[in-house]
């Protein structure tokens, strides 16, 4: 078997391709792109992570005339097509920028980095200042732009300007790449200053796609498609594809028949029904994608620590952010269908594509749509009944649903810590069952529940509630002759409290439930242990719950 190099970080198609590194073919998409004459704009649509980047650099090393790739697309699905190639291949002037570092904590900082992406464009195509074809007007722009010297303006029209000159000095129109468009909208939209750079970028985008002679075609790829009356102004022959769409479903993720050749490749065979239920489940139109980051990094800790398990590789990003402001929002009540998603089933909502980073929270249905065309939640087959604008939307993976599960555990932890809790303090060093089961529901209705109100659910819940507040909480703690569920300990009073969970079979049972947990800690004897560490104090609580409901009971040592 040959060993492979897992190409992790890595989205340049040259690089990956020169360096031997194991290369998913998606290079058919030239093919469809080119099938009939291709739209003047085409925007692809996909969450972050789903190989956009690595697609673009492969289209910019096959159309761009200053290179000479034959040999590195040899062998690949594109070389089948002679013809095309004949015609396409590094056969036209191309410009290749990406605004994914386009962003800052304000508007001066994001502008400065702009400003940085245009200069080392310009850098990277200094021939054309030397070129006795091109005008000195276009080469003052041109040397502005370069020394990071231009005005506001010389900004705006700098891809246009940059497109005149290279159609002037090859004779050719320009194919133009913009990866990652919408990056600098959505991070001004998150610090206030997105009037500002819809200013900047809007005009810019509509300078270089609109009207424009040196244009033979655009490839931009994003997130999300901004409202065309935002960012697409006045541009023609416009074509948007989407998650939804069928057309290019397969070119951006891995399908199933890729996923099982590399895994055959790889040797890593036996690990395909992990990798399908950790890092599978996304529907692009009608094609079944895996996220191709998390199917890489799995491979790559597999090559050096075999027999790993899967692992959550979105979780330390702040794109999971989205998550908890979805919660946090004023007016929407999403509980409940945040408690079908944790569960595992679906919800029927409706969504848009028609959307700015400005008003991503200003309706549900814009929030459920983010949601969506970000790869948190995907398509079910199920049909919505007939007549109806909404589709049913489901959590795709293992791997999204522990990102889930953590946001609302983070975002009730926060809204606890903020919370007056004295109520809840006194009803439990003061033994006052009746307040403190009332207080304890009252705070569960609140709440979002998962793992089918699992014990685990309310030992969770019962920790959260009593974490940060100057008092020691132990969970699982060994002590008697057993682990009580709950210890917390007022080590200044010298009091402490034990609490044992049950679940109860129904509203019936609660009480029933409850003095099963009692009993518990007394044949246990969980309070020796306590005692012995000098609490003079221990409180015994038995917790039963059936759903969102809470009974305590208690005794004292």
């Amino acid at each position: 078997m040959m060993q492979y190099n897992i190409p992790i970080g890595i989205s340049e198609f040259e690089k990956i391709r020169k360096n031997d590194y194991y290369y998913v073919d998606k290079t058919d998409l030239i093919q469809t792109l080119l099938k009939t004459e291709p739209a003047e704009i085409t925007l692809f649509t996909r969450p972050r992570r789903f190989g956009k980047t690595l697609v673009m650099s492969m289209l910019a090393s096959f159309f761009d005339i200053r290179r000479e790739n034959r040999d590195l697309f040899k062998g690949l699905k594109v070389a089948k097509d002679q013809k095309l190639c004949q015609g396409w291949m590094n056969q036209w002037p191309v410009i290749f920028l990406s605004f994914k570092d386009v962003g800052g904590e304000c508007f001066e900082d994001a502008y400065g980095l702009l400003q940085s992406v245009i200069s080392q464009l310009y850098v990277e195509h200094t021939y054309l200042e030397e070129s006795m074809k091109i005008d000195e007007s276009y080469k003052d722009i041109f040397g502005r732009l370069k020394r990071r010297q231009g005005n506001k303006t010389d900004v705006q029209i700098s891809l246009r300007v940059l497109m005149r000159m290279m159609q002037i000095y090859y004779g050719k129109q320009v194919i133009l790449l913009i990866d990652e468009y919408d990056v600098p909208m959505a991070k001004a939209g998150n610090k206030a200053y997105y009037n500002e750079m819809l200013d900047v970028i809007g005009t810019m985008m509509s300078q270089a796609l609109k009207d424009n002679t040196a244009l033979k075609f655009s490839v931009i790829t994003g997130c999300l498609r901004i409202s065309k009356e935002s960012i697409f102004t006045g541009t023609n022959n416009f074509m948007a594809d989407t998650i939804a769409d069928e057309r290019f479903s397969n070119y951006f993720g891995f399908t199933n028949e890729e996923v099982q050749r590399l895994l055959e490749d790889t040797g890593n065979i036996k690990y395909q029904g992990q990798i399908k239920k950790w890092y599978d489940g996304y529907c692009f139109g009608k094609t079944e994608i895996y996220c191709p980051w998390d199917v890489l990094c799995y491979l790559n800790k597999l090559a050096f620590e075999s027999e790993s398990e899967p692992e959550n590789f979105w979780e330390n990003t702040s794109h999971n952010d989205i998550i908890r402001t979805f919660l946090s929002c004023e007016g929407m009540d999403v509980t409940d269908s945040f408690e079908r998603l944790l569960a595992g089933e679906t919800i029927e909502v409706e969504i848009t594509d028609n959307l700015t980073y400005e008003n991503l929270t200003d309706s549900e249905e814009n929030l459920w749509s983010v949601l969506y065309l970000t790869g948190y939640l995907t398509k079910d087959n199920r049909q919505p009944l007939q007549g109806k604008s909404k589709v049913f939307l489901k959590i795709p993976n293992a791997e999204i649903m522990d990102i889930f599960r953590k946001s609302v555990v983070r975002w009730f932890d926060e809204r606890i810590a903020v919370r007056d809790r004295s109520s809840l303090f006194k009803a439990l060093w003061n033994e006052d069952v009746s307040s403190l089961s009332e207080l304890i529901s009252d705070l569960l209705f609140e709440t979002i529940s998962y793992h089918d109100y699992a014990e685990s659910f309310y030992h969770a819940f019962l920790a959260g509630l009593f974490t940060n507040a100057g008092y020691i909480v132990e969970s699982n703690y060994e002590s008697g002759l057993g682990r009580p569920d709950l210890v917390i300990k007022n080590k200044k009073k010298r009091q402490a409290v034990i609490i044992e969970i049950k679940i109860a079979d129904s509203m019936q049972s609660l009480q029933k439930s409850a003095e099963k947990a009692m009993d518990q800690i007394d044949d246990m004897r969980y309070a020796d242990g306590i005692s012995a560490q000098g609490y003079q104090k221990v409180i015994k609580y038995g917790a039963s719950f059936y759903q969102k409901n809470c009974l305590i009971s208690k005794s004292e040592v």
